[in-house]
């Protein structure tokens, strides 16, 4: 292909859907502090299902949600950049985070289901949208 021919797009600034998926993940991750931040603070306020919690205690819960939540809010940061690297963090973290609240849904239900469709809209952002460039 011409690369110099009119309308070929050679800027390296992120595209709509990419940005759209770097805003979502600075927000899960914001989410996910504030979930981590509760279950580690506040241990009466998420209550399990008398089966109790999947794997983890309340507090590996809290920690596990604090440390997600920063790198998924660091990694929709760098997505802003173009960094190739920020797509497969994203994608991974952002997966490795829907199973977590997969897990975690005894306990806050309709965070996790909201935080769950938010990490899906995430991936898709990226994995269908990835070789986009912005036109602006």
């Amino acid at each position: 292909m011409d690369r110099t021919r009119p309308g070929f797009v050679t800027t390296t600034e992120p595209s709509g859907w990419l940005a759209f998926a770097g805003t979502m993940a600075i927000l899960v991750g914001f989410f996910n502090i504030i979930i981590g931040l509760v279950a580690l603070f506040k241990n009466n306020y998420y209550v399990a299902a008398p089966g109790g919690y999947l794997v983890l205690n309340l507090t590996g819960w809290g920690w596990l949600h604090l440390i997600v939540g920063v790198l998924a809010a660091a990694a929709g940061a760098a997505l802003f950049s173009g960094a190739g690297w920020a797509k497969v963090v994203v994608v991974v973290l952002a997966g490795f985070n829907a199973l977590a609240h997969l897990a975690f849904l005894s306990a806050a239900p309709a965070w996790g289901l909201i935080v769950i469709a938010m990490d899906i809209l995430v991936i898709w952002a990226v994995v269908a949208h990835s070789g986009e460039r912005s036109t602006v």
